[in-house]
């Protein structure tokens, strides 16, 4: 690849709309020469590994798996591919998605043009960040954020309950607001959602 011609894309993303819409718009870019898909961590590794993009575009969550952590997967495998993430339904601070080896993290939100420029931008080696800290869009209290940290660790609503000095019902309470607001079913999918917007440290 030059500065201009020649980039390789990999979008990876488990919708399928969104999959063939980000494809197509890439695919009509004068500088982008190959624009190639996968729905999955593990698909995505292995086409990183046999194509070697230039860029792969990730949604931050990946059904059971992460963006980050399909990030790391994939620079493992192709050191050179630099990685924006994007997402519609929350935010990663900086820190964490460079600490998974990403460039860069916009928002679904963002108009066509703007995507392609920071596909653009990451490829000539910038950095793309969206404004906000993490989670921001999720909207979670800062009480909701504290039920939240102690889930993780494997409490149950009643120690939940003793360490913060509510009652159960009102520990439950906060439970189903994250579980709403996260757009999750259980406690599991609630970490690991909550881990892939950067919630958790």
């Amino acid at each position: 690849m030059t500065a201009t011609t020649g980039l390789r894309v990999l979008v990876v993303d488990d919708h399928d709309v969104v999959h063939w819409g980000f494809r197509l718009l890439l695919d009509r870019q004068s500088w982008v020469e190959s624009c190639d898909g996968a729905a999955g961590l593990q698909e995505a590794v292995d086409f990183a590994a046999n194509l070697r993009p230039d860029v792969a575009l990730i949604d931050l969550m990946l059904g059971a798996d992460s963006g980050a952590e399909a990030c790391s997967a994939i620079r493992e495998v192709s050191p050179n591919t630099r990685v924006l993430l994007i997402s519609g339904a929350g935010r990663i601070s900086p820190a964490v998605a460079r600490s998974a080896g990403a460039s860069g993290f916009i928002s679904k939100d963002w108009g066509a043009a703007d995507v392609v420029k920071a596909v653009r931008m990451i490829a000539l080696g910038s950095e793309v960040f969206a404004e906000g800290g993490p989670g921001d869009s999720v909207g979670l209290s800062d009480r909701e954020r504290e039920v939240l940290g102690l889930i993780a660790t494997g409490a149950t609503n009643r120690e939940i309950a003793g360490d913060l000095y509510l009652s159960p019902h009102t520990v439950k309470e906060h439970t189903s607001a994250i579980y709403r607001k996260l757009g999750v079913r259980n406690r599991a999918e609630a970490v690991r959602s909550a881990q892939g917007l950067g919630l958790l440290g």
